[in-house]
């Protein structure tokens, strides 16, 4: 899990299509590709130094809250973001 005292910063770079955040000098990433209004979860990293924190699972929530909020569809094409889904099925409506 990520630390509760210090919220991540993650920021949502639309032009490349990206949401990022630095933890400890360490950048993770979800990146996903827009088609309309559908959004493609492309991939998701988090260096291993970092990881085992929640990292990944902040970000891709909130990628899909954004998607939501835009009302986009979102396709897991990625296999964290498929087991994201899976393990947070009241997201499922959000599915293309």
């Amino acid at each position: 899990m990520t630390d509760t005292t210090r919220p991540l910063e993650i920021r949502h770079d639309e032009a490349n299509q990206v949401f990022s955040t630095t933890v400890e000098g360490h950048t993770a990433v979800v990146e996903y590709q827009l088609r309309g209004s559908t959004m493609t979860i492309t991939h998701s990293g988090v260096p291993q130094a970092v990881g085992g924190r929640g990292i990944a699972a902040a970000l891709t929530r909130t990628a899909v809250l954004t998607a939501e909020e835009r009302g986009w569809k979102i396709v897991p094409a990625c296999s964290y973001a498929e087991t994201w889904f899976r393990r947070n099925t009241e997201y499922a409506h959000l599915l293309a």
